[in-house]
């Protein structure tokens, strides 16, 4: 159980997630970009494997039949047909979505709440949109990141109908221990977000995916919506789960579904 309790970015009542990144104490020179947490709407076909999960989750397509969450947001492994996996949109409203059933799911083996917080959504069939490549070495754990989602815009808020889009700057694992203390798993989480706050990500956001450029200029993920204090708060940035880390083992899980 985490020091803080409902800190994970899961939905609370049906709602799904949004995506800003938690603020973090960095240097008092990096101040928190406009806009602030809910970010600014994505463009359609801007993060095209971006998918929502009906339980209240974001997503990122694998593979096109498989999808990248958050153990958090499932319930164990095994069959399992209750989950809808909606891409293809921005507007979750657009008629013109993409929904998919699932058929199994992968919860990371020895979850138990404290790190290790990712997870595997079989689908019925694949969706035909481009797919976002994990990170397979800590090369890319810096910078500025882009997170996304259909979360609350704030705090305590509801579920947004547009995918929003913010950026967030990586929190060296010291600095986020200064806000979570032994709650940080380094190694297995990572950091990032604005000393100021006002930038983060929130409930709904859970699951989805934390990208950059890597040198190719091409999307690659870095980090999965994992937990926080609160949404947007001054010096408490947002956590991830470090995907670099678990690399191999989403691979070889996922070659089993």
């Amino acid at each position: 159980m985490r020091k803080f309790p409902g800190a994970r970015r899961l939905i609370a009542t049906g709602a799904v997630l949004l995506a800003a990144v938690s603020l973090q104490p960095l240097s008092s020179a990096q101040a928190a970009p406009s806009p602030v947490v809910g970010g600014t709407r994505a463009a359609q076909g801007e993060f095209p494997f971006m998918v929502r999960l009906s339980m209240g989750c974001g997503g990122a397509l694998y593979t096109q039949q498989i999808v990248l969450t958050a153990a958090h947001c499932v319930s164990g492994s095994g069959a399992n047909t209750s989950i809808t996996a909606t891409a293809g949109v921005v507007d979750l409203q657009n008629s013109a979505a993409t929904k998919v059933r699932s058929t199994r799911v992968l919860q990371a083996p020895g979850y138990n709440g404290t790190g290790k917080d990712w997870a595997l959504v079989k689908l019925a069939a694949p969706i035909n949109q481009p797919t976002l490549k994990i990170a397979t070495s800590t090369a890319y754990n810096s910078g500025t990141f882009t997170v996304a989602g259909w979360g609350a815009a704030r705090e305590g808020g509801a579920q947004q109908r547009y995918l929003l889009k913010a950026s967030v700057p990586f929190v060296s694992d010291a600095s986020c221990q200064q806000s979570y203390g032994s709650s940080l798993v380094p190694g297995e989480e990572l950091c990032a977000g604005y000393q100021a706050g006002g930038t983060d990500t929130c409930q709904g956001d859970s699951g989805g995916p934390m990208f950059r450029r890597d040198n190719a200029g091409a999307w690659v993920q870095v980090g999965i919506v994992s937990w926080g204090q609160g949404c947007a708060r001054p010096n408490y940035p947002g956590v991830y789960t470090e995907v670099s880390t678990f690399a191999s083992q989403i691979a070889s899980a996922a070659a089993t579904l």
